[in-house]
C-alpha cells in the first residue's frame, strides 16, 4: 500500500513525497511478534523524497533519498532496522499518439549503519537499475494502463561475492498496472508486481577461516494499491 504527494512546477521542477509500506500476508512469524498485527506482518516500508527536473520534453533527470525501515530485524537496535537509500536518474522517453516508451537508468547507494566484515557484505553497496516500460492513455477515459520490466545489477560486490569473479544480476521485476484519474488531482494506481531476486550470502568463519557460499533465491507476487495526489 501506498501514497504519494507531488508539487510541479511550470519550469519542469517536480517534488514528491512517498510512502510505500508492505506486507506478508502469507507470514511465518508468530503471531505474537512485535510487528505482527491483523493476520499479517508488517515487512517493510520505503519513505522517499525526490527532486527531479525535466529541462525538455523527452528527458528528465531526478535524485533523492530513501529511508527504509525493516520489519523482520527486530526492534532494540535503529542500526539493525534502519537502512539508507541515496539515489540519482536519468530517463528518456518517447510520445506516439496515445502510447508513451521509456528508458531510465538509476546509480543507487544503498547505506548500512550496522557492524558488518567488509569481506562479506558492503556498508555501501552500490547498484544500477535499469528499467524499460510502456503506458496508454485511454481516449475519453480516465484510465491509463501500463507495464515495466526492471533488471538490478550489482556494481561493488565483495570478492567473495562476486559470481565466477563477475558482479552479477541481483533481481528482475516485472510489474503490469492501471491507473485511474479520479479528477486533476487524485488518482488510484493498481498494479500487480512479479519479483525475481537471487543473491550470494558469504560466511566467513573467524576460526578457521573457511567461506560459506549460499545461494538464495527469491519468487515473490505483490498485489497493490497506491493513492497519487499532485497539483
Amino acid at each position: 500500500m501506498g501514497v504519494e504527494f507531488t508539487k510541479k512546477w511550470h519550469n519542469g521542477i517536480q517534488l514528491s513525497l512517498s510512502e510505500d509500506a508492505r506486507f506478508d500476508m502469507y507470514s511465518s512469524l508468530p503471531s505474537s511478534s512485535a510487528w505482527t498485527k491483523f493476520g499479517t506482518a508488517f515487512n517493510k516500508s520505503y519513505t522517499t523524497l525526490t527532486f527531479a527536473y525535466a529541462p525538455v520534453k523527452y528527458f528528465k533527470m531526478d535524485a533523492g533519498y530513501t529511508l527504509r525501515l525493516m520489519g523482520d530485524k527486530g526492534w532494540n537496535d535503529c542500526n539493525e532496522f534502519l537502512r539508507h537509500r541515496v539515489f540519482v536518474s536519468v530517463t528518456g522517453s518517447y510520445k506516439a499518439e496515445r502510447w508513451k516508451f521509456y528508458l531510465r537508468e538509476r546509480a543507487m547507494c544503498e547505506i548500512r549503519t550496522d557492524s558488518v566484515n567488509p569481506l562479506e557484505k558492503n556498508r555501501y553497496n552500490f547498484i544500477l537499475r535499469s528499467k524499460l516500460g510502456f503506458e496508454y492513455s485511454c481516449f475519453s477515459k480516465p484510465l491509463k494502463p501500463y507495464a515495466w520490466v526492471e533488471v538490478v545489477n550489482t556494481l561493488n560486490a565483495p570478492e567473495y561475492q562476486q559470481k565466477n569473479g563477475h558482479q552479477y544480476i541481483r533481481r528482475i521485476r516485472t510489474a503490469a498496472g492501471l491507473k485511474y484519474r479520479i479528477d486533476k488531482r487524485n488518482t488510484l494506481n493498481f498494479y500487480y508486481r512479479f519479483n525475481y531476486g537471487y543473491d550470494r550470502d558469504i560466511n566467513i568463519k573467524k576460526k578457521s577461516g573457511d567461506i560459506e557460499l549460499t545461494e538464495e533465491y527469491a519468487y515473490q507476487h505483490a498485489i497493490g494499491i497506491t493513492y497519487e495526489f499532485g497539483w
